[in-house]
């Protein structure tokens, strides 16, 4: 249990250590980011596959916006203030290729978050994983966008 929580512990603070985005690119102005990390190797989870679904009125999840990790293991640019409004949103990772891609056989076929934002304003979310090949652990960081 205490390896756990010192996991997390860890976790959030590369998340806040993240959240500025790298210096000079204006990415921090993301209304959503995703950051992923690798447990197992103990660095950024690169080139990992990630979709962001909207729910629709009928409950069905559209489309909205993917992409793939960086060699710092973050999406930036998923979406614009505009385009995301207030709803219900999935963020899906296809840890299954990831961990297929290293010539590990996962138990996992991808992880999700499913999250609600901005239903009290406009804000910037920060969405993170850690993964290891049969658990993974996901926090985020909520901000309100600084003007």
């Amino acid at each position: 249990m205490a390896s756990h929580r010192l996991l997390l512990l860890c976790l959030a603070g590369l998340v806040l250590v993240s959240e500025a985005g790298p210096v000079g690119t204006g990415q921090s102005k993301c209304p959503l980011m995703v950051k992923v990390l690798d447990a197992v190797r103990g660095s950024p989870a690169v080139n990992v596959a990630v979709k962001v679904f909207k729910k629709a009125a009928d409950e069905t999840w559209e489309p909205f916006a993917s992409g793939k990790t960086s060699e710092f293991g973050e999406v930036h640019g998923l979406t614009t203030n505009d385009k995301f409004v207030e709803g219900i949103y999935k963020v899906e990772l296809d840890t299954k290729s990831y961990w297929k891609a290293l010539g590990i056989s996962p138990f996992h076929e991808y992880a999700e978050v499913v999250f609600t934002a901005n239903d009290s304003g406009q804000r910037q979310y920060t969405i993170a994983a850690l993964l290891s090949p049969y658990s993974y652990s996901t926090t985020a960081l909520v901000s309100t966008p600084k003007e």
